[in-house]
Order: C-alpha cells, then sequence, then structure tokens
C-alpha cells in the first residue's frame, strides 16, 4: 500500500481522533483510503470545473465534490 501521503501527519490524525498507539498498518490503511477518497473527490471537482467552462478547479470545486462523494 504505498503511496504519496506522509505517513507522520497520517499517524497523527489518528492520535488526534483518540488513539494512544497507531500501529504502522493502521498508519498505511489510513493513508491508503484517503488517498483513494482524494483522488475521487478531485475527479468529481474536475468535473464540476470542466462542466463551468473552467480549467481551474476552485474550493467550491472540491468542497461540492466532497458533499458529492460523501452522498451529502
Amino acid at each position: 500500500m504505498a503511496g504519496v501521503l506522509p505517513r507522520a501527519p497520517i499517524s497523527r490524525i489518528i492520535r488526534e481522533a483518540g488513539a494512544d498507539r497507531v500501529s504502522d498498518g493502521a498508519t498505511e490503511a489510513m493513508a491508503y483510503h484517503l488517498e483513494r477518497f482524494a483522488s475521487e473527490v478531485a475527479s468529481v471537482a474536475v468535473e464540476f470545473a470542466r462542466h463551468a467552462g473552467r480549467k481551474t478547479v476552485t474550493a467550491d470545486d472540491v468542497d461540492m465534490a466532497v458533499r458529492v462523494v460523501r452522498g451529502l
């Protein structure tokens, strides 16, 4: 599950959520799922920008894409 996200911040996020300790496997699994989620959000955000006739993806595109991907 090698990805591009740095592992230290991911481990920190899990600890800030209440974990006393975080295994390497948990950090790797979280990184994998975060990368998949981010990739899906990015794809939807790009679709929104293209639909609007823009080449630039905006924060609003990303925010709307998160809501769509999460089903909100």
